[in-house]
């Protein structure tokens, strides 16, 4: 992995976050631990990052409130949170903050660099190759580069999770998205918390979408999702 990458890393627990730090720096990454909120806030202003890794329980700010405030000081940068919790409240309230991703303690070190390296590999993507980033979808233009959701009423900035499930759609406008490849694609794993997290991000779409008739996301019982998107 490029050196150059640089992770924010959230954690309270002194003996982890020195365990994880030297396993990251390892595999090539330029890792700074903070022991919490607070401190990693205030070294999230002063660094530039490519990905945070935060804990949830800790103190003086913890980690919903920390990707909180990092969102409105950078809105795309990638998040995966890391808790000891393993309820489902916990972890729909991360994905309704726009994480990336979601480790319960304990967990593998390998699996947490998979996941890291697979949200990576998905941001690269984003700005190489011939992708089509621009969709017109009734009176709304989608920029999935830029995320954002424009009308004549004005844009709407999208989080990196409803930017890229709306992509998958409009690749697919017309034609079933299968549930299992969009949350392989978005989420890596098809669990039952990514499933509920999905479920969630289409609710949002919806939503951005509701003032266009000539849209519609369908649910598709036992397959997936369909954009629908009438030529008009």
């Amino acid at each position: 992995m490029d050196a150059k990458v640089k992770l924010l890393l959230a954690e309270d627990d002194e003996n982890l976050g020195v365990l994880l730090k030297e396993y990251l720096i390892a595999k090539g990454y330029t890792t700074d631990l903070f022991p919490d909120g607070e401190q990693a806030y205030h070294g999230f202003i002063k660094g530039q990052y490519d990905l945070c890794v935060l804990d949830v329980m800790m103190p003086k700010k913890d980690g919903f409130s920390l990707a909180k405030d990092i969102r409105l000081i950078n809105a795309d940068i990638p998040i995966i949170f890391l808790t000891a919790k393993n309820m489902k409240e916990d972890v729909l309230e991360g994905f309704k903050l726009g994480a990336d991703d979601y480790m319960t303690k304990p967990f593998s070190m390998e699996e947490l660099i998979y996941r890291i390296e697979a949200i990576l590999r998905r941001t690269v993507a984003e700005t190489q190759g011939n992708t089509q980033y621009l969709f017109k979808l009734g009176k709304y233009s989608f920029d999935a580069r830029k995320q954002t959701l424009t009308s004549e009423d004005g844009t709407a900035k999208l989080t990196t999770k409803e930017s890229e499930l709306l992509k998958l759609l409009c690749n697919n406008a017309n034609k079933v998205l299968e549930r299992n490849f969009a949350l392989k694609n978005i989420w890596v794993d098809d669990n039952y918390f990514n499933a509920r997290s999905m479920d969630v991000y289409i609710t949002k779409l919806r939503k951005h979408l509701k003032d266009e008739p000539g849209v519609e996301i369908i649910n598709v019982h036992g397959k997936g999702y369909k954009l629908i998107v009438s030529n008009r």
